[in-house]
């Protein structure tokens, strides 16, 4: 606004000057024709030399106007160039204005950039110390494992203990036991007292097994003198049936004869034997009947007892199974997690080459990053030099030009 101010003031100052010249010039002019017509008047002769001089003063007059249009003309050629070379200064000083603008403006774009570049390049650094950590934790853990498996392994290969390592280890809180050692513990207990019910169940079985032999010997004398005893005591009755057919005849006879008096005393000595005979034999077959009882009674609480010795028996074997079939889950457990020890082993390979590959997409999306971006900044700052060059010339060309013209 100042500018365009003074230029204001000093176009009506020119024009100002202009007018007073005109005046003045118009003035003079009148009075040099007073003068004339004076003369005129007084000499009343016009000679060649007034004639001339009167030329010469129009003619200067003329050359007067002449230079102080190109004067005013001279002036205003001057201001416009002034307000070109002021304009010109603006636009340069806009130019350099700019420039530090977009320089400050790169400076902090880069800045920017590599404090980006920066914090990737740390965070991309911290990740790789995270998975490098958490790779070496992965690497205990695995040792760890493989330590345990095979300690497992090689404890469930002998779970036998003695009486004396089973009373040491029993003696020590559960707290301090180890989990073989603990499950060592637990078998020993489980086995022990089952392999002790087991013997004495055994040892009951053969003395039982020895007791059924000797019941079953004894039976079969038993049955062998009833049936000594039966096939007599048929005899016997055979016998008494004789006797008494003979006593009816004996009757008979007696009642045909004197034969009562004859043979009192041997009928009565024979039957007096068979009385003896035959009370003799009801007290054997009382005895054999109880003997038999007692032994039926014995042969079933035999059986009753082998019964459930064989049902004992059955759950010994039965236990035995679940063992067997613990044994078996156990060491299908074992192998279970060695393999997954090796898939654990397989993944922490996958992982080590996954870090690999990602450490090296980095390395190259951080060179093709960085190529990509010397080249736009290489870009950029060809663009700013060619512009501030053309800026440069176009100021040059302008000056000179205004420089040959002012000359001119």
């Amino acid at each position: 606004m100042s500018r365009k101010s003074s230029k204001e003031i000093r176009k009506v100052n020119i024009s100002s000057s202009l007018e007073s010249e005109d005046i003045s010039l118009e003035t003079t002019i009148p009075t040099d024709d007073l003068s004339s017509s004076e003369e005129r008047e007084g000499t009343l002769k016009i000679t060649k030399q007034l004639i001339e001089r009167k030329e010469l003063l129009h003619n200067l007059q003329l050359l007067k106007i002449e230079l102080s249009q190109k004067n005013l003309l001279i002036d205003n050629l001057k201001v416009e160039y002034l307000t070109k070379i002021e304009e010109l200064e603006e636009k340069l000083n806009d130019a350099i204005h700019q420039k530090q603008l977009l320089s400050l403006r790169l400076d902090s774009q880069l800045a920017l950039q590599q404090e980006d570049a920066r914090k990737h390049q740390a965070l991309m650094k911290q990740e790789m110390e995270t998975i490098l950590l958490r790779q070496k934790q992965l690497e205990e853990t695995n040792h760890q494992l493989r330590e345990r498996a095979g300690d497992i392994r090689r404890s469930l290969r002998d779970l036998e203990l003695t009486d004396d390592c089973y009373e040491k280890l029993k003696s020590l809180p559960e707290d301090q036991l180890s989990i073989p050692e603990y499950v060592s513990i637990r078998f020993y207990e489980v086995v022990h007292s089952l392999r002790k019910e087991l013997g004495d169940l055994q040892m009951k079985k053969e003395t039982l097994t020895e007791e059924l032999s000797g019941y079953k010997s004894q039976l079969k004398y038993l049955t062998e003198s009833y049936e000594d005893e039966r096939k007599s005591r048929s005899e016997l009755e055979v016998r008494c049936q004789r006797l008494t057919l003979e006593l009816a005849d004996t009757k008979q006879m007696i009642q045909q004869g004197d034969y009562r008096q004859e043979n009192y005393d041997k009928v009565k000595c024979e039957r007096d034997v068979f009385e003896h005979e035959l009370s003799e034999l009801r007290r054997k077959y009382e005895i054999l009947e109880i003997s038999h009882k007692a032994q039926a009674k014995e042969r079933n609480d035999l059986s009753k007892e082998l019964a459930t010795m064989q049902q004992s028996l059955n759950l010994l074997q039965k236990d035995k199974d679940y063992l067997n079939r613990q044994n078996m889950e156990l060491s299908v457990r074992c192998a279970h997690e060695e393999d997954r020890l090796e898939r654990l082993q397989i993944q922490l390979e996958d992982a080590k080459k996954a870090r690999e590959e990602m450490y090296e997409k980095y390395v190259a999306s951080r060179d093709h990053y960085k190529t990509e971006y010397e080249k736009r900044l290489h870009e950029e700052l060809e663009q700013i030099r060619l512009k501030t060059n053309q800026e440069i010339e176009q100021l040059r060309s302008t000056s000179k030009e205004m420089y040959e013209r002012e000359n001119r």
